[in-house]
């Protein structure tokens, strides 16, 4: 460990290579060029962004699929609001990360000074802790507790501010240790209660969620789920938490979640809520469980303390994250609980039903078809990205997820995550095939990071679904005003002809018969690429055109 006399900027890229980090993404500020100019000789590979928003979503997408906090560097001010959506989204999806931003100088502060913004106050509720660095000779520690912060307990983002003038001023100080989650494990009369529980129940459902979830963790709930005979549903979003063409699996409890699994859930004796929070999608608006105390027999498992009771009141509330939990549990040798084969098979059966196709909806494009030649086409390990948008149920509903850490979605519904989450996930794995979705207004919003994926070689295919609107907000506005059309209906360019105009391979389709081809020749160019898809506006949900649900609610109104 140095103590050499070194610039603020110089011990910064230090501690990152310290602890591990391999991959920043940013967009350039004069705030913090000490630190880009220490990063010149790093071996930290750095990403340079169009915008910072997407520049945090592709930090917070890193962070999904490593359990390692995602690096992002930003300007001070307007850099820093417009990381904000990326902060929001690590928040609320339970993401390491990690967003430094550059600072005013130190002497200067308090007077509204350029730029100027007090980040513990603006990102104080937003991330799970900011914090601003006055001495360049205390960057190590608390960098160090940066990184033990974002990855411990229920993992999220940290902001830290560098002053400008703090990271030219130079300092002697030692470096720290690399970090290390702590990880701990649930005592032995908890996991015997808990086998005990399982064992009386006759109606009992596990929902997997959250985070810090491992490889070796969604096998051992595979196993955990066979020797005690249980249903296993996942939460929203989390869809590579459990094998999906098991017979124990029950469906998601997300957004259109089939209604025989949220009847079943509701009915349910006892539930084993497994690393998540059980938040307002996967609660179906906070109807599943009562507050503050279910009617269910509750057995919350969560790595982060101050969630468990938090919202409801468990029966079992054992602090720790599902690896350590599941090992505990098979490493149990109680005789396993009765077979309930017969109870989860429907279940089960309800579940695979929603795969079938649904009639074929308005128009010459069928989305759903298209998600199934990509079941077929696709590799096991492919990546899936999306954003926010009626568009995404197609992709949750009717795309088989087999690998873990192949979903990047946001659980904070944020818009425009998609594609910044695809250039992320392929900056991370060259070589696997990565796909992302947008809606078309989706896609306006951190669409401009196709220019990233071009300047880097990434080749990302985009599908953007495009019915010329905010197609959630419509669906919204005809159950609650029908008829009464207003800030929804957008007019788009020709998406294909703007990734040509980037340099990168565009496709437009029309028919639903023209896709395979046209993701064929895709994925064959080499090159990003975006298939234009146009699709009815009336094809709005997977179930219901939109005309249908205006009627509906003229209907519910007159």
């Amino acid at each position: 460990m140095t103590t050499n006399l070194r610039t603020g900027g110089q011990i910064l890229a230090d501690q990152l290579a310290i602890h591990g980090v391999k991959q920043a993404f940013c967009v350039p500020g004069e705030s913090y060029l000490a630190v880009l100019d220490a990063l010149h000789d790093s071996a930290v590979e750095i990403t340079i962004c169009r915008q910072e928003g997407g520049a945090a979503m592709m930090a917070e997408a890193q962070g999904k699929l490593t359990g390692q906090p995602g690096i992002c560097f930003v300007t001070r001010g307007p850099g820093a609001t417009n990381a904000s959506a990326g902060v929001h989204i690590a928040q609320q999806d339970s993401t390491p990360m990690i967003l430094f931003v550059g600072q005013i100088g130190r002497d200067m502060r308090g007077r509204e000074a350029f730029q100027e913004v007090d980040y513990r106050a603006v990102f104080g509720t937003l991330a799970k802790w900011a914090v601003e660095i006055d001495d360049p000779a205390r960057i190590p520690e608390v960098v160090s507790r940066a990184f033990h912060v974002a990855t411990s307990g229920r993992p999220g983002p940290v902001v830290v501010a560098l002053p400008e003038d703090m990271l030219t001023e130079a300092a002697a100080c030692a470096d720290a240790r690399a970090y290390r989650v702590a990880a701990p494990a649930p005592s032995t009369e908890d996991v015997a209660d808990v086998v005990k529980a399982l064992a009386e129940a006759k109606r009992p459902l596990v929902i997997a969620g959250g985070a810090r979830w491992t490889p070796e963790a969604v096998a051992d709930l595979t196993a955990l789920s066979e020797r005690h005979s249980l249903p296993v549903a996942v939460s929203f979003r989390r869809q590579t938490l459990f094998p999906r063409d098991h017979a124990n699996f029950a469906g998601d409890m997300g957004l259109g979640a089939d209604p025989a699994l949220v009847d079943y859930a509701k009915n349910a004796d006892l539930i084993l809520l497994l690393g998540g929070r059980m938040s307002e999608m996967p609660s179906q608006g906070y109807t599943l469980l009562d507050i503050p105390t279910p009617r269910q027999r509750l057995i919350h498992v969560h790595p982060g303390i101050e969630e468990i009771g938090r919202v409801y009141q468990p029966e079992i509330g054992i602090n720790c994250a599902p690896p350590q939990f599941l090992t505990a549990m098979l490493d149990d040798t109680t005789d396993a609980a009765p077979d309930r084969s017969a109870l989860i098979a429907p279940l089960n059966a309800a579940f695979r039903a929603r795969q079938a196709p649904p009639a074929p909806p308005p128009g010459n494009f069928n989305m759903a078809t298209a998600m199934g030649h990509l079941n077929e086409v696709l590799p096991a390990d492919a990546i899936i990205c999306n954003g926010a948008g009626n568009y995404a149920t197609w992709v949750h509903r009717f795309y088989n997820f087999r690998d873990f850490a192949t979903q990047l979605a946001p659980t904070s519904g944020s818009m425009g995550y998609g594609v910044p989450a695809a250039v992320g996930a392929a900056r991370l794995h060259p070589g696997r095939r990565v796909v992302a979705f947008a809606g078309d207004g989706c896609f306006m919003m951190h669409g401009q990071e196709f220019a990233t994926a071009v300047q880097y070689d990434l080749p990302i295919v985009v599908v953007i679904v495009d019915n010329g609107m905010y197609g959630t907000i419509r669906m919204h506005q005809e159950r609650e005003y029908p008829g009464r059309v207003v800030a929804t209906d957008l007019r788009n360019p020709d998406f294909a002809a703007y990734a040509r105009a980037f340099g990168g391979h565009g496709e437009r389709v029309e028919r639903t018969e023209d896709f395979a081809a046209a993701f064929q020749r895709a994925s064959e160019s080499g090159l990003p690429a975006i298939i234009h898809c146009l699709t009815d506006p009336e094809a709005l949900t997977v179930d219901r055109s939109l005309s249908a649900i205006r009627q509906a609610a003229q209907s519910n109104q007159a």
